[in-house]
């Protein structure tokens, strides 16, 4: 069996996001996507107060805890796997998060562009 190894936005081996909470359209901690994922869970976020309350006002609350699809609803600082469109979203109303580019899966860019990300990078200690 070949193992495919998924790649990031920086041309290397995909990254765990989060574990805690365990983010990825398949729940595995990572933003690797596939057919299945209408949503494109690709991009690797830090999630800020300001973003939560601007994604709750466009129509997707990601405070709320909803156990049927093991979500726990996120809080600042939580690692998360975003739809790229909605980062793509948040990125033209001037309210984009920080990306952890290591662990954004490279599929993003059909929908951001990688300069885009980079100018949001989150880096530890900053």
């Amino acid at each position: 069996m070949i193992q495919v190894v998924e790649q990031n936005v920086l041309g290397g081996q995909l990254e765990s996001c989060s574990k805690d909470p365990v983010t990825g359209f398949y729940r595995d901690g990572c933003c690797r996507t596939g057919e299945d994922d209408a949503g494109s869970h690709t991009v690797c976020i830090r999630a800020t107060a300001e973003f939560l309350a601007f994604s709750a006002a466009r129509g997707n609350d990601l405070s709320t805890p909803i156990p049927a699809y093991q979500f726990p609803g996120l809080k600042p600082g939580d690692q998360w796997c975003l739809c790229a469109a909605r980062w793509q979203e948040a990125f033209l109303a001037g309210m984009a998060p920080k990306v952890v580019l290591e662990a954004t899966h490279a599929r993003a860019l059909q929908y951001c562009r990688l300069e885009d990300l980079k100018a949001h990078a989150f880096t530890a200690g900053a």
